[in-house]
């Protein structure tokens, strides 16, 4: 990593793991403006996170990472802190979440409390629940320095095509191309959802290496929001799932 664990040790507590989640939420949203902070089902985006980052009880502190003063009013009346505002060079689109994550576990350990283990949960993940938060954590051992959300691919990624640059359509894995379905191995991708790993792991260890974990999620509960098509796509899963519960 760029950055190194800025102390030279780190203990558990003497009951249990001091445990912090922090959830991004920078207020420049491109494709979707003010995203964080949009209203779905009558309630802005962000509280759904804060909402379960409390339910799963694990968490002495909820911190919001943000920019944005509005944004930052809003975590608080859903249960949030906000200790500090994002610098501006870690709040434009191509900053990434290890950065983020990194400026607030530094911010924390400035203060004089140093997490033992620290989730960060983005803030556009609704139908994430408690109960997957809490599975994450289960997961983390000596050999697992991450537990990430992913899902599978709905579709063989071998048999992925692409348009070349003169306009004729190709395989991207020729070999792959005339396989069955059932001859290929799944794929599976990150979800988007939470990352867990102990205070040190997030300065010394990658996300994506080979001490990392994924916590497979059903497709269903997993829906990017990038777009205003991914935002319906979203609330209309919403509905078919509230219609189910209140059936059931």
């Amino acid at each position: 990593m760029s950055d190194e664990w800025p102390l030279q040790d780190a203990t558990l507590s003497a009951n249990r793991p001091y445990r912090v989640a922090v959830i991004p939420a920078r207020g420049g949203s491109q494709r979707i403006p003010r995203k964080n902070i949009r209203l779905l089902d009558g309630k802005p985006l962000i509280a759904y996170s804060i909402e379960t980052a409390l339910a799963s009880g694990l968490f002495d502190r909820i911190v919001v990472s943000t920019d944005d003063e509005e944004i930052a009013n809003v975590a608080r009346q859903f249960g949030a802190e906000t200790p500090f505002l994002r610098p501006a060079d870690l709040a434009d689109h191509m900053t990434g979440t290890t950065p983020v994550m990194q400026h607030a576990l530094r911010f924390l350990i400035a203060e004089g409390q140093t997490p033992d283990q620290a989730c960060l949960i983005y803030a556009t993940c609704p139908m994430l629940t408690s109960e997957d938060i809490q599975r994450g954590l289960a997961q983390l051992d000596e050999n697992t320095a991450f537990c990430f959300s992913a899902t599978t691919f709905a579709f063989p990624i071998q048999r992925a095509l692409h348009i070349q640059h003169n306009g004729e359509l190709a395989p991207m894995f020729p070999e792959h191309i005339r396989k069955r379905s059932q001859d290929l191995v799944e794929a599976i991708h990150d979800a988007g959802q939470f990352y867990w790993a102990s205070t040190k792991d997030w300065f010394n260890e990658e996300i994506f290496g080979p001490k990392s974990k994924p916590l497979l999620l059903p497709r269903h509960r997993i829906q990017d929001l990038d777009t205003e098509e991914d935002w319906l796509r979203l609330t209309q899963i919403m509905r078919l799932q509230q219609a189910s519960d209140f059936t059931n």
